[in-house]
């Protein structure tokens, strides 16, 4: 495989700066297989699943994990938690700027002068460090009281509402982005298609470093994936296992299942590098929002629907379809011939 089997234009305009209201208002592009693709919106799922469908959703909380904060010398600086490292959450995995500046021990301040960040070693996969919360009290209140909602760098606008950002389902704070397929689904949509039959479970996978990284191996397969942490209770693999069909919201969701039924673990870490060739062993369609060019999510698509990814994001860009972690969405369905 070559790095350009994953590459396409992405004009700028394209890219979502706001979510529309309400959120399942956004455009849903649907996958016919063959034929020529069906332009819908998210609150159509009512029409589109059916009863014994399974939906799963993944139902991690993002954190304000993005610190703006200033060194002793009046530099800026600035620190993106990307995972605790230990069970008090004061040590954490984090992307630091600027990178090359910031010294091993070095205080960070935040506005009101508070020491808020030490700086620690390298991490060892090199692009990450680790980083102490300092002061007393709970961390999680120091991030709401310093930090911010970690918008992607595509996107520009401030977000005037902090839970936009957030899924309607969200219960465990531990991510660094939100996983956005989710971010279409209201309440009164989720209602309405439990009142068609569609059953909802609930996975995890805390979004992670590779949610930020580029691929650059000019054999994409090449490149090193991460490892993130999951949660797939017993129940939801025997509801899969049951479901006339099991639809997935999100790459995360998806791989949360592959990874616990490949494994055999229904929680832990997982490394699972999901592109061509791939056995499928859970996820029949996948609900996803469009992603950037060379990265693993638009592997998981090639190996979820093969070129055919590259019709339907052409059909999307044509259309004027919104791209991104704000933007429309598309209906896949692997087994579409």
């Amino acid at each position: 495989m070559r790095l350009d089997e994953i590459d396409y234009r992405l004009p700028p305009e394209r890219i979502a700066q706001v979510p529309l209201e309400p959120r399942d208002s956004a455009r849903l592009l649907v996958d016919c297989g063959s034929a020529e693709a069906e332009h819908r919106h998210v609150s159509d799922l009512v029409e589109l699943l059916v009863e014994g469908d399974l939906l799963v959703v993944n139902d991690t909380r993002v954190i304000p994990a993005r610190l703006r904060l200033h060194r002793s010398s009046g530099g800026a600086a600035e620190v993106l938690l990307l995972e605790p490292l230990d069970a008090e959450r004061r040590q954490w995995q984090a992307m630091i700027r600027p990178a090359r500046k910031l010294r091993f021990g070095e205080v960070l301040l935040a506005g009101d002068g508070t020491e808020l960040v030490r700086i620690g070693g390298r991490t060892a996969d090199g692009d990450t460090s680790e980083v102490t919360l300092l002061g007393e009290g709970d961390p999680m209140e120091q991030l709401v009281a310093y930090g911010e909602m970690p918008l992607p760098p595509y996107i520009g606008a401030r977000l005037g509402e902090p839970e936009r950002y957030q899924t309607v389902y969200a219960e465990h704070p531990a991510s660094a982005a939100a996983p956005t397929a989710g971010l279409h689904f209201t309440p009164e949509l989720l209602a309405l298609l439990e009142l068609r039959g569609v059953q909802i479970a609930s996975v995890e996978l805390v979004v992670g470093l590779d949610t930020f990284r580029p691929v650059s191996e000019l054999d994409p397969r090449n490149h090193i994936i991460h490892s993130e942490r999951y949660r797939v209770p017993n129940t939801v693999l025997d509801q899969c296992s049951a479901a006339r069909r099991v639809v997935a919201v999100g790459t995360t969701s998806v791989r949360a299942l592959e990874s616990a039924a490949t494994f055999g673990e229904h929680e832990g870490r997982t490394r699972l590098f999901i592109h061509h060739p791939y056995k499928w062993k859970v996820v029949d369609l996948l609900m996803t929002n469009f992603h950037l060019p060379r990265t693993t999510l638009l592997l998981m698509i090639d190996a979820f629907v093969g070129e055919r990814w590259r019709r339907l994001y052409q059909t999307a860009l044509d259309h004027e379809y919104r791209f991104l972690s704000f933007g429309d969405a598309m209906l896949l369905d692997r087994r579409a011939n």
